[in-house]
């Protein structure tokens, strides 16, 4: 397979702005996927994250840096991500609260409008597989000299069965004077399997890939003529918006009053400019563990194995650990899931179903729907190691040069014992240095601080004990990282 960068060299005569979404949650993917630490964030088809792979699709010669769009919780594990694949300089805009793609996408024109209305932008998913990159460049360059007409484009996956999974686009008549590229007929909602069949049949439908490439221009007086209110609300809200770190942040306010609606609904399917281009991408909306499945190396059986897992007599399932040892005998067709905290035991033909889940895990309450019991903060992590009753222990890993912010507690004691590196630890008017296999003690009340000051990340094992050890009885009077 033709590698990304030579693949993507082709697009070097082409300046776009790429533009990735990344709001979603991937609930259909849990237990990996989660609000706290969703799908685009982890390696599920190669070794890169999903995000790092939609980065690299735009990165080099011919794009500017990217313009990403991406919840406020999730910045510092966006910033992280890119900064590992060698994407410098990224536009990082923070959503105070989630208003679907078409918010979002008002966001990156504006932005763009700001130093060229002209520019044109290619909005994508975080979280969709292009396993046919080398095909991208012609479809794409043929994008661009649409999109300069005053029309807006997106690419319809030529479909490969019936899928009842995606939405399809009815292609209409070819526009003058630019082969390849048709008019939109219609845009049609997940089908039924009849009608999915029927579609596929007819050779006219393509799958709606979720991909967009227009002119900040173009877009911005669709917006305008469709829904004004959104572009009123969102103007507002970039016009307001203030720089934290190497993000900017919405106006919380502003953005708020924006209506919560998708592309598609607010523009796509009302406007008369739409034109979509067929592909074959290889391209694959990984929202399922079905669809992992099938993007997934098989063995002779038709099993997908990730992790250390043992099967005996099984077919065409999917088996993931990210730990422990999972071992299946005599299935067939099914998913099964081992995350840390939970397990999902599905058929593949109820991969859609797992939503359902996590829907009801929410209306229960129960912590497993949202987070892991590994939670990344921009400092570093931390993972619940054991639950009781008025204690709890925590592995605790702090960045080189990183520090926690200065707080303290109204119910809970702490004591940290060092297992590696060197911990900095500010305890009310004392600065006291704990080395390994040292411990430091941390009354209730104190006025306390977490810092390492060495080369080597720090490690160390916290103790907490009292009443109640919600991670809410967090005063912070000082935090380099701006958060509440």
């Amino acid at each position: 397979m033709t590698s990304k960068k030579q693949a993507y060299k082709k697009c070097r005569n082409i300046r776009l702005v790429p533009v990735i979404l990344s709001g979603g949650s991937g609930s259909r993917l849990w237990p990996v996927s989660r609000s706290s630490y969703p799908k685009q964030f982890w390696s599920l088809v190669s070794r890169l994250t999903m995000v790092q792979e939609t980065a690299l699709r735009s990165h080099g010669p011919g794009f500017s840096a990217p313009v990403v769009v991406c919840n406020n919780e999730h910045r510092f594990i966006m910033a992280e991500q890119l900064r590992e694949v060698g994407i410098t300089a990224p536009r990082i805009v923070l959503e105070p609260m989630g208003r679907n793609s078409a918010p979002a996408i008002a966001v990156a024109a504006l932005l763009a409008a700001e130093t060229d209305p002209d520019a044109v932008l290619w909005v994508m998913a975080a979280d969709a597989a292009l396993l046919k990159p080398e095909n991208v460049p012609p479809v794409l360059d043929l994008a661009v000299r649409v999109a300069r007409s005053g029309r807006i484009v997106t690419f319809g996956m030529v479909p490969t069965k019936a899928e009842t999974g995606y939405g399809y686009i009815e292609k209409g008549a070819e526009l003058p004077g630019y082969d390849g590229a048709y008019a939109v007929a219609k845009f049609v909602e997940k089908p039924d399997a009849v009608r999915a069949a029927s579609m596929f049949e007819s050779g006219r439908f393509l799958w709606n890939s979720g991909m967009f490439v227009f002119t900040a221009r173009t877009m911005l007086q669709e917006m305008e003529k469709f829904e004004p209110e959104i572009l009123t609300a969102v103007r507002e809200a970039v016009k307001a918006r203030q720089t934290d770190f190497d993000f900017e942040r919405l106006d919380a306010a502003a953005f708020a009053r924006s209506p919560d609606i998708s592309i598609d609904y607010a523009v796509a399917e009302r406007t008369d400019l739409m034109t979509v281009i067929p592909a074959d991408f290889g391209w694959f909306d990984v929202g399922s563990w079905d669809a992992l499945w099938e993007l997934s190396p098989k063995d002779g059986q038709g099993n997908a194995t990730i992790g250390d897992v043992i099967v005996n007599n099984s077919t065409n399932s999917y088996i993931r650990t990210d730990g422990v040892l999972t071992a299946v005998a005599g299935v067939h067709d099914l998913l099964v899931v081992v995350n840390e905290d939970a397990v999902l035991v599905a058929h593949r033909d109820h991969a859609q179903d797992v939503k359902a889940i996590v829907t009801e895990l929410k209306q229960a309450g129960r912590k497993e729907a949202t987070a892991h019991r590994c939670c990344y903060r921009p400092w570093g992590f931390y993972e619940s190691l054991i639950e009781g009753t008025r204690f709890q222990v925590k592995r605790i890993v702090v960045e080189p040069g990183q520090k926690l912010s200065l707080q303290k507690h109204f119910h809970r004691a702490e004591h940290w014992v060092v297992v590696e590196g060197t911990a900095q630890v500010t305890r009310n008017d004392e600065i006291i240095l704990v080395r390994e296999n040292e411990s430091v003690y941390l009354p209730l009340g104190s006025i306390h601080r977490l810092e390492n000051p060495g080369r080597i990340p720090l490690t160390l094992i916290e103790v907490q004990s009292g009443p109640y050890l919600g991670e809410d009885d967090i005063v912070r009077l000082e935090d380099v990282y701006s958060r509440n």
